[in-house]
């Protein structure tokens, strides 16, 4: 059995939808760890919720220390086979990328190569994606390297946009898509 660690910034919607899947054995993994920057994120109450341990890592909490290697140092601790960003909202830096290269998995809102980088998250995405006149869009599950959105695909799903698409339907379109793909990359590589 594989085990998870979830990085998370906010809510944790990927966190939700692997902790389901591991508990209805769609997935032979076990999410062993949560870990946020934000005190107040959602996903800690939840891990909470579901007896996972879950540790705040940030600045307030750590002043003048590495968090980059303080989170690597943990992962490594609940020997953690793969990590999952799910809304992580900070760059993953070189000790945990090399510690677990091609074991850190994001989901992107978005068909990258297409509308990804700094700043490309959440709205901003869907937003472009409109502006730019796409005919689809979608979500890439991919894995995580030391620049953003550039890692080697896993999974691609995709949705039309229809010709009145706002901002707030793509949003929701691309959140319903995404814990599927999400789930069936893991599948792809866990199972």
């Amino acid at each position: 059995m594989k085990r998870i660690g979830i990085l998370s910034s906010h809510n944790g919607s990927g966190f939700d939808g692997i902790q389901k899947a591991c508990e209805e054995k769609i997935l032979d993994a076990q999410v062993v760890l949560v870990v946020s920057n934000n005190s107040t994120a959602k996903v800690l109450e939840k891990a909470e919720l579901k007896n996972i341990p879950n540790f705040i890592i940030n600045d307030k909490k750590y002043p003048n220390e590495n968090l980059d290697k303080k989170i690597t140092e943990l992962m490594q601790e609940f020997k953690v086979d793969y990590i999952f960003l799910s809304g992580y909202m900070k760059k993953i830096e070189e000790n945990l990328v090399k510690a677990f290269e091609d074991k850190i998995i994001n989901s992107h809102p978005a068909l990258l190569p297409k509308f990804g980088g700094k700043g490309m998250y959440g709205i901003n995405v869907h937003k472009a994606v409109i502006k730019a006149g796409e005919k689809e869009s979608g979500c890439t599950v991919h894995f995580v390297n030391e620049n953003y959105d550039e890692g080697k695909f896993i999974l691609q799903g995709k949705v039309e946009l229809d010709k009145n698409e706002t901002v707030e339907s793509l949003e929701e379109k691309i959140k319903n898509l995404e814990t599927k793909t999400i789930i069936e990359a893991l599948k792809i590589i866990i199972n």
